[in-house]
């Protein structure tokens, strides 16, 4: 089974503006809309989890500058 690469954040709202793009498009039929508007709300989901994630790592760091293991 094939990885699948796990996309970056700039890549991430790359793709999340082209389905704008998309979405604005005047003939785009109702269901294409619901199908884009899907992967919008998953990629925006995806950036919200790596942003959460470097979050995190930002308060372990310790005064030192050093990442702090809670593990």
């Amino acid at each position: 089974m094939a990885e699948q690469k796990e996309s970056s954040l700039e890549e991430l709202f790359e793709e999340i503006e082209s389905i704008l793009g998309r979405l604005e498009n005047k003939d785009i039929s109702l269901e294409d809309s619901f199908i884009l508007y899907e992967q919008g709300m998953k990629k925006l989901k995806a950036c919200n989890d790596k942003i959460n994630q470097v979050e995190k790592k930002m308060l372990m760091l310790n005064e030192q500058g050093n990442l702090v293991d809670f593990e």
